[in-house]
């Protein structure tokens, strides 16, 4: 006879559960980042490259703007202040899965970045020089964007209700019974 399986230890079906976004994911990913874009452009040469756009740095900086709008508003849906209308769960969830995805690319490119700028300050060439405002720009549009990100996902959670407001689940009132 074969041994019964323990349930999985997540709260879905197949066990998987989506759970709050690690620093340390974050930090990782950024710091290999950090040393791909070190790394390349050492190798490579680096004069051949065209001057370092500002559009990325534009780009992660409206969408860093956004999501700390979105945690506002979301907060303020949750919490049911005043003159808010009632937030839509499924909306929630996709801001969950934004802000999950977006803190995840922005510490990439934050590492990217980072080693990128760090290579500048190094580098004395003229090229270098130029540079160098766009890519600490672009570092610090990031990490506005990896923090607003994690502020959207933070004010996506359920509040805590007070005990006296806590329904009694059915289970808590038979002691013994599972």
């Amino acid at each position: 006879m074969t041994q019964a399986k323990p349930p999985p230890s997540g709260s879905g079906p197949d066990g998987s559960r989506m759970g709050p976004t690690r620093i340390s994911t974050l930090v990782v990913a950024g710091l290999a980042a950090a040393a791909v874009a070190w790394l390349l452009i050492s190798t490579l040469y680096y004069s051949g490259i065209p001057r370092l756009p500002w559009l990325p740095v534009v780009t992660l900086a409206g969408l860093a703007v956004l999501e700390a709008y979105a945690a506002i508003n979301t907060r303020g849906r949750i919490e049911r202040k005043p003159g808010r209308d009632p937030v839509n769960p499924l909306l929630v969830a996709r801001f969950v899965v934004l802000a999950k995805a977006s803190a995840l690319a922005a510490a990439i490119f934050a590492g990217f970045y980072a080693g990128l700028t760090g290579w500048l300050f190094v580098e004395t060439t003229r090229a270098a020089l130029d540079d160098r405002p766009a890519a600490a720009g672009g570092l610090l549009a990031s990490l506005a964007l990896v923090g607003a990100a994690l502020w959207l996902e933070r004010s996506c959670r359920v509040p805590e209700r007070p005990d006296d407001e806590r329904e009694q689940d059915p289970r808590e009132s038979r002691p013994g019974q599972r």
